[in-house]
């Protein structure tokens, strides 16, 4: 049943894209390959930045591909390697941050700004629901009888 997974594991890996990741830098073992590859989603690439260390051919990059699968290798769990990244590179290398207080406006900014816009839209509907209705003027007498003239002509 083993084998079975495991050569699932490696058939799944060998049907994705290949990605930045280079034939040398591949584990043997399928499951600690799977458990690389999905660390390296998690991980920004310190140079472009908008980009997984899995997406990118930057040197940097490798070299942390690198790292990950020699500390899976050695034994840490998923959990070590990226507190190990992020102690070494700080936060910034992961590209979900964690949800802590020194980053609690970057998760709840969005909630704020809905919540702002929602109340900027209802008190704009309550002002043109309670305002009065625009009349319009009224002509005078000199007025109506200057077009009552020109449609005559």
């Amino acid at each position: 049943m083993r084998l079975i997974g495991r050569v699932l594991v490696v058939l799944i890996l060998l049907g994705g894209p290949a990605l930045a990741v280079q034939p040398d830098e591949i584990l043997k073992d399928p499951v600690l390959e799977a458990r690389a590859r999905t660390l390296s989603q998690e991980l920004r690439c310190m140079v472009c930045q908008n980009q997984s260390i899995d997406d990118s051919d930057a040197p940097l990059a490798k070299d942390l591909r690198i790292l990950v699968r020699e500390r899976l290798t050695a034994g840490d769990s998923d959990q070590q390697v990226i507190d190990f990244l992020v102690a070494r590179y700080g936060e910034f290398v992961l590209l979900k941050p964690r949800f802590s207080l020194h980053t609690l406006l970057l998760w709840l900014a969005p909630f704020g700004v809905l919540i702002i816009a929602g109340a900027g839209f209802l008190a704009a509907w309550r002002r043109s629901r309670n305002a009065p209705e625009r009349a319009e003027p009224k002509l005078t007498k000199d007025e109506e009888a200057r077009v009552a003239a020109l449609i005559k002509d």
